[in-house]
């Protein structure tokens, strides 16, 4: 308090920047180093995820997460979940376990890979020529649960963040970017492969498929961060291999580029695999006092339509999602752009479609992270999980794939989340 009375530091003006969005960034494409996707088990209010969503050949979804928590002074808690959805028995087995003895950096192994008492995840260099490098997840998560999966990263699909160089991938909040009060940092394989099996009540079950790795971490409350967010992966196996991804945030009217009452700006961030290949990266920032064009040249949105209040939640809950990317090609001798889109009917409260279901977070997370998180009186997140068979609609060069210049009407599965936070 009295060092604040004596400060030499120049006042900040109350309207100046105290948001400044990845997706402003001019590099879209920024390949994924070493150190990206190592953990940083950082102090503070921080948290840190490592997640792998699979979808097996059965269209069977498998989630497999590592969350690491820090709350100020506490001794940060660190949980292990999994969820497997069946979408033709539309039966859910879901597992949270509050780990013991987690290390990052294990003996022999660098901070990319992590172990505690009831799993393993180890990264290591492919021996597969076709894939540069892979995870290792051994879990035992219950006497009638337990994981066995490889996941690796084709050649042809970089990993990325927004950005290139140490900074990139990152969101500050505050007005100095150089000694921010927070941020918010993704890196993303976009396409994986998956083999393995799961022992469930006995029975082994084929794990095999393809997927996504999402690695992330929010350097600040959660609750300061966003009010919502969104979240939505397409996967498939026709053409050689496609998959789409979007994150998206949007701030609370707290933070924004005029200061505190300029928030509610949505950052989102995606890209698209085509054949088999990282095809294209998008971003971008849609700002509350700026009309957003229907079209533009690097597009990365996620719309929610015609919403409809939930008494479960007391959230508007969309009954439709769309959405959309485009961009220029990433790839070498192609020119040229490419756009995306994709919709899915997810119904009404009283008559859903494709629910998967609606996650309580508080119930989820640990006592101590509940009692220390000041969400904000009679707010309570939740998150909707959608998941069905789409058809993901792609225009680009021929080049990419033939028939593109056209449009093709990719089959595949897309899952996606819906959060509200306040």
């Amino acid at each position: 308090m009295f060092s604040s009375l004596f400060s030499t530091a120049p006042p900040v003006d109350p309207k100046a920047p105290n948001l400044f969005p990845v997706s402003e960034n001019s590099d879209l494409f920024g390949e994924l180093e070493a150190k990206d996707l190592e953990w940083t088990c950082a102090g503070g209010f921080s948290t840190e995820t490592q997640i792998f969503y699979n979808f097996l050949q059965d269209g069977t979804m498998l989630m497999c997460q590592v969350i690491y928590s820090s709350i100020g002074l506490w001794y940060p808690t660190v949980q292990f979940t999994c969820k497997i959805y069946n979408p033709t028995t539309k039966k859910t087995t879901w597992r949270s376990v509050n780990v013991t003895n987690f290390v990052s950096a294990p003996p022999g192994l660098d901070k990319r890979s992590s172990k505690a008492d009831q799993f393993s995840i180890t990264y290591k260099p492919s021996s597969d020529g076709s894939h540069s490098e892979m995870y290792t997840i051994r879990a035992n998560l219950s006497d009638d649960l337990q994981i066995s999966l490889d996941v690796l990263r084709p050649s042809a699909v970089p990993g990325f963040k927004i950005g290139k160089g140490p900074k990139g991938g990152f969101s500050y909040f505050g007005p100095d970017q150089e000694k921010p009060d927070g941020y918010v940092v993704h890196r993303f394989w976009p396409r994986t492969s998956a083999s393995g099996h799961i022992i469930h009540n006995g029975n082994a079950i084929a794990a095999n498929g393809h997927g996504i790795l999402v690695h992330a971490i929010q350097g600040m409350r959660p609750n300061l961060i966003a009010s919502r967010w969104n979240f939505a992966t397409f996967q498939s196996d026709a053409h050689g291999g496609v998959s789409a991804v979007q994150m998206e945030f949007t701030t609370l009217d707290t933070h924004g580029r005029s200061g505190a009452g300029s928030g509610g700006v949505i950052v989102n961030v995606g890209s698209l695999v085509l054949g088999g290949k990282l095809a294209v990266v998008t971003a971008e920032t849609r700002w509350p006092d700026e009309a957003q064009p229907e079209k533009a040249a690097v597009m990365s949105r996620a719309h929610h339509l015609n919403p409809v209040q939930d008494p479960d939640t007391g959230y508007m809950q969309p009954t439709a999602l769309e959405f959309r990317w485009a961009g220029p090609h990433v790839l070498q001798g192609v020119e040229g752009s490419i756009e995306a889109s994709t919709h899915l009917d997810v119904g009404s409260p009283s008559s859903p479609k494709n629910l998967i279901e609606k996650v309580d977070v508080l119930a989820e997370i640990p006592y101590v992270i509940k009692t220390m998180v000041n969400y904000v009186a009679g707010t309570k997140p939740y998150i909707y999980q959608w998941q069905n068979n789409v058809k993901l609609a792609v225009r680009g060069p021929d080049a990419i794939l033939p028939g593109l210049s056209d449009g093709l009407d990719v089959e595949g599965v897309l899952y996606t989340e819906a959060t509200f936070i306040s």
